[in-house]
């Protein structure tokens, strides 16, 4: 009788079978709810698709996810283009491009009107040359090179305060096979005045420029221009170092050669921008300038702990993450070879000797504490919180926003740290087709923990447990956070219908937040129970919208 019950009970199915007409089959056979085409939309522009996942190649989520755009833009091009412009000049997504691509299919849509529109905000999605040479790119291949987008090309470069453009034209010479030179022919702008007609005829006739002679300009506005050529000729340190603090030179304007020098890069960390600074921390301390005793090291550790410097400068979580495994790998040579293996593409192995030299504690520290001031200001909920992990097969396939060796259940660990250093009542958990042992504490260090995860056995994955061993063990919880894909199917029970078994049993409204981590189209979160919170993983909103929830703010 009771075998006959169990493969057989109409309001309990398995999930390898739907819980009611609204569910659909996920990509592993279980089933799950589909999330709306705005949802998806702002599930890829944060997450991107880079690297598939485990059941879908990055050409077919790519793919998905493109026609999802399409749809949205057909929808209300208007709608969509905003959603476009807003994710990316918020910083809410760890990469710009997923946000460029998407704007080059608005820019190539049929609608006129939303061609148009799209055109029209090409300076807010692509603030820097490498955007609008992705731009460019991606547009290459989806339109042809029509009169409004030529205008658009032209208008990009005369928007721009002379000095800003030298600035643009100097540290962006080359990107994604497109220079200056190419774009300024296709959109073939009219000079609005010297500065930039003197710009324009620099960056498209170089060698016949008046700028690369060594008399130096009287408009402040190309002595940018001056310096970088003068830079280009110089014989010694001081020459580079005093051309740097008088003329704000990039690095990128730099000769190569002089980029082992500590006098150069402690000329360059005056005024470098803080994104620059954060990638390039290696450099500094390969080249003896951040030392731990060191003035340079107070510096950086003062601008990673800046809240205002890291809002100001769009620094995302993740480019923090990315920097601090990298950095803080070095003290671990094996691992750190494995890391520079992944970002190489699985090319040839780092030789030890290589990279001599070791991570500053402090910094290491710092950009810790960066991680956490990238996601503003969270106010804790104070409610019991379960974080729940997500370590089944599927989780370590793909890279979050395009990153090697940051796989979505590695990702997913770094992002739970941020709630467990902000909520007093936390508990962590993980599971696959089982819960799993996780030996982690909010007081561990970022990279530490992240790397804790990664080193976990793999298997099926049913996104149910975390409620069935809540209750179980009888443990009191408000709020349960599931770092998932979505593509449960192992299960005998839906997850919905464990935390509602869960609700009734220990007499707790708990809620349950999903954290999407793959840019898929499923969610095990109920949409009509409102006690159920889709959010996408690692937007850098997530955990205040999270927070939020929990109290019952929203």
């Amino acid at each position: 009788m009771k075998k006959h019950l169990k493969n057989f009970h109409p309001a309990r199915p398995p999930q390898s079978e739907p819980l009611d007409e609204r569910q659909v089959q996920n990509s592993a056979g279980g089933y799950a709810w589909a999330i709306d085409q705005w949802a998806l939309l702002e599930r890829f522009l944060i997450l991107g698709s880079e690297g598939g996942s485990y059941y879908v190649t990055e050409h077919q989520l790519t793919r998905q996810n493109a026609l999802n755009v399409i749809a949205c833009i057909d929808a209300d091009g208007v709608r969509a283009v905003d959603t476009i412009v807003a994710i990316s000049d918020s910083g809410r997504a760890p990469k710009n491009d997923t946000a460029i691509f998407a704007l080059a299919l608005a820019a190539s849509a049929d609608n006129t009107a939303t061609r148009q529109y799209a055109l029209s905000q090409l300076p807010q999605v692509c603030r820097t040359s490498t955007h609008f040479f992705s731009f460019l790119e991606y547009v290459k291949g989806l339109r042809g090179w029509g009169r409004s987008l030529r205008r658009a090309i032209g208008e990009w470069y005369l928007a721009q305060p002379p000095r800003q453009l030298a600035y643009q034209v100097v540290k962006y010479r080359q990107r994604n096979g497109w220079t200056h030179r190419d774009a300024l022919r296709l959109g073939h702008p009219k000079p609005r005045n010297t500065a930039q007609d003197a710009l324009f005829k620099w960056v498209t006739q170089r060698e016949t420029s008046t700028l690369s002679n060594d008399e130096r300009p009287s408009d402040d506005a190309l002595t940018m221009i001056w310096a970088f050529e003068q830079a280009q000729r110089a014989q010694n340190v001081e020459q580079v170092v005093q051309l740097i603090t008088d003329y704000d030179l990039p690095r990128e304007a730099i000769p190569t050669n002089y980029l082992t020098h500590p006098r150069v890069w402690e000329a360059l960390l005056v005024r470098m921008p803080l994104m620059a600074m954060i990638r390039n921390l290696s450099n500094m301390t390969k080249c003896g300038l951040l030392l731990p005793t060191s003035e340079a090291t107070r510096e950086v550790v003062e601008r990673l702990r800046n809240a205002d410097y890291l809002r100001k400068a769009r620094i995302h979580p993740i480019a923090v993450l990315s920097a601090l495994r990298m950095y803080a790998a070095k003290s671990n040579p094996e691992y750190y070879a494995y890391l520079r293996w992944q970002m190489r593409g699985g090319k040839r192995p780092v030789k030890q000797s290589e990279e001599k030299w070791m991570p500053v504690p402090q910094i290491v520290d710092a950009l810790d504490t960066a991680f956490e001031l990238a996601f503003h200001n969270i106010k804790p909920a104070h409610k019991r919180t379960m974080l729940a992990l997500d370590v089944s097969g599927s989780m370590g396939w793909g890279h979050i926003a395009g990153l090697p060796g940051l796989a979505p259940r590695d990702a997913s660990a770094a992002m739970a740290m941020i709630t467990a250093r902000t909520e007093p009542d936390y508990m962590f958990t993980a599971f696959s087709h089982e819960m799993v042992p996780l030996d982690i504490t909010a007081k561990m260090r970022l990279d530490e923990a992240v790397k804790a995860v990664s080193d976990l056995p793999f298997g099926a994955t049913d996104c149910a447990l975390p409620m069935q061993y809540a209750l179980a063990q009888r443990l009191p919880i408000d709020t349960f956070v599931v770092y998932t894909d979505s593509e449960t199917w192992y299960g005998e029970q839906h997850p919905a219908q464990a935390l509602r078994d869960y609700r009734d049993k220990m007499g707790i409204a708990a809620r349950l937040i999903v954290v999407g981590m793959v840019s898929n189209g499923f969610t095990i979160a109920d949409p009509d129970d409102g006690g159920m919170l889709d959010v996408v993983g690692f937007d850098s909103a997530a955990p205040n919208v999270m927070a939020d929830f929990a109290r019952g703010a929203i």
